[in-house]
Formats: structure tokens, sequence, C-alpha cells
């Protein structure tokens, strides 16, 4: 049974973004740490990718782990009304697989990263930087310097 009511539990769930979230944050400082430069949620594509990369032809995907179903323990179907979210989250994922289908039909390369893995910004650096075949430890800013 859930601890709170269902105006209340409506009230929590209206309030979860789907843009700019806090993953979604971290990646593209990283993305940008590598010296890549993106575009955000492109209209015209599939499933409206968070992260566009045209020079690379590649999109990046940001997935929560809740509501995108992953393997971790974040993406543990709730206890209750379980028949319901069941289906919600199997519609997300066959959601998912097909934008990501839609996509590399389209020629698009598609990296996804799970809002667990950000919790490990190292390593996720480390994939990032070998997607997109950047040298990894090397800071891409430029600094201009006055002569």
């Amino acid at each position: 049974m859930d601890k709170i009511s269902p105006e209340q539990r409506s009230r929590n769930m209206a309030a979860v973004r789907g843009r700019d979230t806090g993953p979604e944050l971290a990646v593209r400082k990283m993305l940008h740490g590598l010296g890549l430069r993106f575009r955000l949620h492109r209209p015209g594509l599939p499933g409206t990718p968070d992260i566009v990369l045209p020079r690379h032809y590649s999109v990046v995907l940001v997935h929560g782990c809740f509501w995108h179903g992953h393997t971790c323990p974040r993406g543990r179907v709730p206890s209750s009304n379980t028949a319901f979210w069941l289906s919600k989250l199997g519609r997300n994922k066959k959601r998912d697989a097909e934008q990501a289908k839609a996509l590399r039909a389209l020629g698009w390369r598609v990296f996804i990263v799970w809002e667990c893995e950000t919790k490990e910004p190292q390593r996720l650096r480390r994939r990032l930087a070998k997607w997109f075949q950047v040298e990894e430890g090397v800071d891409r800013h430029i600094s201009v310097s006055s002569h």
C-alpha cells in the first residue's frame, strides 16, 4: 500500500522532469569537457533525442533507470500497483527500442547512458571518449592568451 495520498503521488509524478535532469546535465558537462559540441532535444529526429552531435552523426540518450526499465536497483518496479507499472514501463522500453531503431535506420549512431552510470563519472567519461574517439586525458577547453 502506498504511504502517501493519490493526490500527493500525482503531484510527485508530475514534478518529474523530462529535460535538463541531473544525469543529462552531467553527461553534457562530460561531453563538453571532451571538446565535443552538441545540440539539445533536436526536433525532427525520432524521439527528439536528449543530445545530438551532428558532426559525429551520433545521439546520446540519457535514460532514467526507473522510467526506462533498467536492470539496476533504481529500475525496480514498485510493489504497489504492479500491473500498471509493468505495463507502463514495458511501453516505455518498447518505445525506446523503436526510436533507437528509427535513428539507426536514418544513419545515426545511438549511445545510451543510464542514470546509474552517472554515479561513476570517470568510467562514463572513458566510455564517452572511446565512443567518440577523443583523447580522454586532455582537457579540451581553449584558453585565450593575450600577447
